[in-house]
């Protein structure tokens, strides 16, 4: 039985790199990874890439990781995720989440206020709109009294949705009100913990453990082509900089879970506008828990690991210089 995986894509690049992520999306289907993910920060916008691919392949599924509930309102997403979903046969999958203080202030100039509420209530409507009946909200956010309804039949009536979360509160609530939990950065050893509180949010909506996919998001760098202290320095520098520049969750989550002098160490490395010493700060045994890296076989034994300790669908980033050798290593890690 073929191992459950999703490819993640990032949100820069030349225009040669994007072609050649369509080649490789097509490999991975064929291999028969199960999903890609495509991000979106301050780069290209994600739902250009995934109509490209929805129209350059079959039957992967298409999903964001993440678009943030501040950038565009509910309809918008609810408009854009039910034609992508017409545009790819079923096959869309609804990635969201608050993004940071700094990029929705700074980036798309909108106040970042209620980001939980805010999920709740775009969750609420962008199913509302899906299942084609008047839109009457009655929100903290959002007061929407016309009853609008969604001007053609959408492929599905209601879509996945996987919510990005790593604070408690909005952890419980993503249980609750999602299908899926996107985790980012997360520690393996507190895998199981992080699980018993979706479920405690999931068992408020009557979902059982099989109702909610597991999705973290996780660095896999394999030494290949570099010295093992190369590849590992390079797996620590995302890290760093979702510690010391996407606002404060990422580093409040791992002080939580006793990484407090790894992350003084990172916010030192960054006040002096130092990236490397930033990245320096990243341990071993933080850089272990948070991300894979090492030769090909002993990632492949680490994400199984991990599966053991709660993951259903890992999202890695697309692996290998080429196509060809992408093929080679998703082949390995699938088996």
């Amino acid at each position: 039985m073929t191992k459950r995986i999703g490819i993640q894509i990032g949100f820069a690049g030349s225009p040669a790199e994007r072609e050649e992520i369509v080649k490789r999306v097509q490999i991975a289907e064929d291999l028969g990874v199960e999903s890609v993910w495509v991000a979106e920060a301050w780069g290209r916008d994600a739902f250009s890439i995934l109509t490209q691919l929805a129209l350059s392949t079959k039957k992967i599924q298409l999903g964001t990781a993440i678009v943030n509930v501040f950038s565009r309102t509910p309809a918008v997403l609810a408009m854009t995720f039910a034609t992508l979903d017409e545009l790819s046969g079923g096959r869309a999958i609804i990635g969201l989440g608050s993004s940071g203080k700094k990029v929705i202030e700074h980036w798309h100039g909108v106040p970042f206020e209620k980001p939980a509420t805010r999920l709740r209530e775009y969750v609420e409507i962008i199913n509302t709109i899906l299942r084609r009946e008047k839109l009457n909200y009655d929100g903290q956010v959002f007061k929407l009294a016309r009853g609008f309804t969604l001007q053609f039949p959408a492929h599905r009536d209601r879509i996945p949705t996987y919510i990005a979360s790593i604070t408690p509160k909005s952890m419980v609530q993503t249980g609750e009100i999602a299908d899926g939990w996107i985790p980012v950065y997360w520690p393996k050893d507190k895998l199981a913990e992080g699980v018993n509180t979706i479920m405690e949010g999931a068992k408020k909506a009557g979902k059982t453990r099989a109702d909610i996919t597991v999705a973290p998001s996780i660095v896999m760098q394999i030494t290949e082509g570099g010295t093992e202290e190369q590849i590992r320095m390079q797996a620590r520098a995302p890290i760093a900089f979702y510690v010391g520049r996407m606002g404060t969750y990422y580093y409040e989550m791992l002080e939580r879970q006793g990484f407090e002098a790894e992350v003084a160490k990172i916010k030192e490395g960054w006040a002096a506008r130092d990236p490397k010493a930033a990245a320096a700060g990243v341990s071993d045994r933080m850089l272990d828990q948070t991300a894979i890296v090492g030769p090909l076989e002993r990632c492949k034994e680490e994400l199984d690991a991990r599966r053991q300790l709660g993951i259903d669908l890992p999202l890695i980033g697309m692996p290998g210089r080429d196509a060809a050798e992408m093929g080679r290593i998703l082949e390995k890690l699938l088996a």
